[in-house]
């Protein structure tokens, strides 16, 4: 009766610990939905940047860049931008990471991700106020916001 307590005991310790150690957190690594691989950071080159060759040019074109933001890594995961600049006006704004890997992170991400968007094109700058209830995702997203517009400007 004693060995088959302390069989059952050890039987039950090795489950738990197994089902202890496969748990996925919304910070751990490898999730599924999540991007392995960032963009580098800086100045996208652009192919068509360049005009044809022999074509008469009227008036300078106004310059867009665009720019990759560095991988902002928030306690819910990361966060990567990339920025496109015509002149000196951000006309585009995409988001190339943010946190996934649970319902709740998606759900914050579709709310939050866009007014993200339209504040930055609004505001011309990384200076926005961010979206209430997703504040650490909001100050990644100012985060490598603002080292594109860095590059931008370096580059």
């Amino acid at each position: 009766m004693r060995m088959r307590r302390i069989t059952l005991l050890i039987v039950s310790t090795l489950a738990a610990l197994v089902l202890l150690f496969s748990y996925r957190t919304s910070t751990g690594g490898g999730l599924p939905g999540t991007t392995s691989a960032a963009a580098a950071p800086g100045v996208v080159p652009d192919a068509s940047a360049a005009p044809p060759a022999g074509s008469p040019s009227r008036k300078p074109a106004v310059r867009t860049t665009t720019v990759n933001g560095t991988v902002a890594q928030t306690r819910w995961g990361p966060v990567q931008i990339q920025a496109t600049i015509a002149g000196t006006k951000i006309t585009q704004v995409r988001v190339l990471q943010h946190p996934t890997g649970n319902s709740h992170d998606d759900q914050i991400n579709a709310y939050a991700l866009p007014k993200l968007r339209q504040q930055v094109l609004q505001a011309q700058s990384a200076r926005i106020d961010g979206v209430s209830g997703a504040t650490v995702t909001s100050d990644g997203y100012r985060q490598s916001l603002q080292a594109a517009l860095d590059a931008a400007h370096g580059g």
